[in-house]
């Protein structure tokens, strides 16, 4: 078992000065949390050495993972990446100025737009990713393959009722 960390320091320090509470959920959801500023970290560096901001890499990513010809409708982009419909219309308008995706009208529907990524938008989110999944797979670097699918099946469980 590894040595204390931070959280248990503060934890020990908390039973120590109130011993009439728990703090289990602190064990956990304080690691959480400092994980999550350490993969936020991960995250901004690997989205600005290709160039992009998160907001660009997630409209970006949607629209890749979408496939082949990688275009969505500003609904489905608004559904994938939880932003309102004004946020959305602004984040395409920046998007389009960069020159990252276009506006194609609906064939189907001459009052509907899709949503088209550009080569260079393509680029840019394949290095992205790449570079996130190196930097992640480091984060992770301790923990065994069989540790690591046991993490992500608790964590699965556990945000199954905020998804």
């Amino acid at each position: 078992m590894p040595g204390n960390d931070e959280v248990d320091r503060i934890v020990d320090a908390w039973l120590r000065e109130r011993p009439d509470l728990d703090f289990a959920p602190l064990q956990v959801l304080s690691r959480v949390g400092r994980l999550a500023k350490h993969l936020d970290r991960a995250r901004r560096t690997a989205f600005s050495r290709s160039e992009l901001e998160s907001w660009e890499f997630d409209v970006l990513s949607a629209l890749r993972r979408e496939g082949a010809p990688y275009e969505l409708s500003p609904k489905a982009l608004l559904q994938q990446t939880l932003v309102s419909s004004g946020t959305m219309t602004n984040r395409i308008d920046r998007l389009v100025e960069r020159g990252l995706v276009t506006r194609r009208t609906d064939p189907n529907d001459g009052r509907g737009i899709f949503v088209v990524m550009n080569p260079d938008g393509l680029i840019r989110v394949d290095a992205a990713i790449t570079r996130l999944v190196d930097a992640e797979a480091e984060l992770l670097a301790t923990l065994t393959a069989s540790e690591r699918e046991r993490l992500a099946s608790l964590l699965r469980k556990l945000s199954l009722d905020f998804d």
